[in-house]
């Protein structure tokens, strides 16, 4: 069997500001030629550094937000505060992948209203984008990206602003998600805990439904018949 790589502390951070519009976020494509990821629209973010881990006396919690922080200055020249961050998911990357991260998922308003300032490596495009508009642009095929950041969209295109957001969030259990890969027929997904095929990792298996699906260049995400202890990823309304 080969070598599974570890998965490297991670962490992303999406950047949020009010408009009357609703919602908008910042949106960054990754470079094509990238192994993991590339050509994605993603949020900033990356893997975390041993600077990072100092600076935080070894608490990798705080950690993540400093290079959450970090990374989005290095990739768009944007400043998130720390201390505002809400972190909303934590996801690992499927077995199978040549490059696995552990990653922590924070969102946070922007401070203050800067030019965005990609770095040209890494990064080779930036659109603010209604988060609710980013989600249907991907559900159209015309914004590609992998299940964590449209799962994300989907769940914070609930809120009408961003201490909406801050509030709920503040207070909300967060996911811990750990996906598998799958093949069934063709069609490439991700199985989620209490898929009938999770275990197994058998696409095919008869029974419950918790998965997300590649259909061309989107993603279709499959809730039935789950076991209540495994609640749906994605909350389209507000308790």
């Amino acid at each position: 069997m080969p070598e599974v790589p570890e998965a490297r502390p991670a962490s992303t951070v999406v950047l949020l500001r009010d408009t009357t519009n609703g919602l908008e976020t910042l949106m960054l494509k990754r470079n094509k030629a990238l192994i993991f990821a590339g050509g994605a629209w993603v949020f900033p973010g990356g893997a975390l550094d041993p600077e990072d881990l100092a600076a935080a006396e070894g608490d990798i919690g705080r950690a993540s937000r400093i290079a959450a922080a970090r990374e989005a200055q290095e990739e768009a020249g944007l400043s998130p505060r720390i201390e505002d961050m809400v972190l909303l998911s934590h996801w690992t990357t499927p077995v199978g992948e040549p490059k696995r991260f552990s990653t922590w998922i924070y969102a946070a308003p922007l401070a203050s209203d800067g030019d965005v300032v990609i770095d040209g490596s890494e990064i080779h495009d930036s659109q603010w984008l209604g988060v609710r508009e980013a989600a249907k642009q991907h559900e159209a095929g015309e914004l590609g990206m992998l299940p964590p950041t449209y799962f994300t969209l989907l769940g914070l295109a609930r809120y009408g602003s961003v201490a909406q957001m801050v509030a709920v969030e503040r207070e909300s259990p967060v996911p811990k998600v750990f996906p598998v890969f799958a093949n069934d027929g063709g069609e490439l997904m991700v199985m989620f805990r209490g898929d009938a095929g999770y275990e197994s990792r058998d696409a095919s298996a008869s029974g419950a439904r918790h998965r997300a699906v590649l259909h061309g260049k989107r993603w279709q995400y499959q809730h039935h018949e789950v076991d209540p202890a495994y609640p749906p990823l994605i909350a389209n309304t507000l308790d």
